[in-house]
């Protein structure tokens, strides 16, 4: 697991700025646990202006989090979960919405934070999801990680954060 050397941070300030969550459908239990995270994440930054909205896979975030920037959220979050199974899907679907989510944070200059998880197997999913059992709480740090960028490209185009 790669939870080793991940910074330690207090959560962001991130009172005043709008957010989106845009989540896949696929595997309830996985995406409540991601989405849950993504939520805290939020309220323990202050933000209270933020919107979910589902799509039905991993596969269609790309458009959805562009829309969503384009729409005017500071921050947008794709939280979603591919899991491997026996024929080549797998790689495409993780290779688009990787791709397509770069591309769209990249084109409008709005963060997006990468909560996709691809995973091997199911447990590797729930091990991740932010759930009371889980190690990791990729929901949570995807959303953190949205927010500090959006901090830090206002640091350098000299706006108040």
């Amino acid at each position: 697991m790669a939870g080793r050397g991940a910074p330690v941070a207090e959560p962001v300030r991130g009172e005043g700025l709008r957010a989106a969550i845009v989540a896949a459908q696929w595997h309830d239990e996985v995406m409540d646990g991601l989405i849950g995270g993504a939520r805290r994440a939020l309220a323990d930054s202050g933000v209270t202006d933020a919107i979910v909205l589902r799509v039905p896979g991993s596969f269609e975030l790309p458009v959805a989090a562009l829309h969503a920037a384009k729409a005017g959220y500071d921050a947008v979050v794709a939280l979603g979960v591919v899991i491997r199974g026996d024929t080549p899907h797998f790689e495409y679907v993780c290779q688009a919405a990787t791709n397509g989510l770069t591309q769209a944070s990249v084109s409008t200059g709005v963060p997006i934070g990468f909560g996709v998880l691809t995973c091997d197997n199911d447990q590797q999913a729930l091990d991740r999801c932010g759930l009371p059992h889980s190690r990791e709480d990729k929901g949570y740090e995807a959303t953190q990680a949205a927010l500090s960028t959006v901090l830090a490209v206002r640091t350098l185009a000299g706006e108040p954060v």
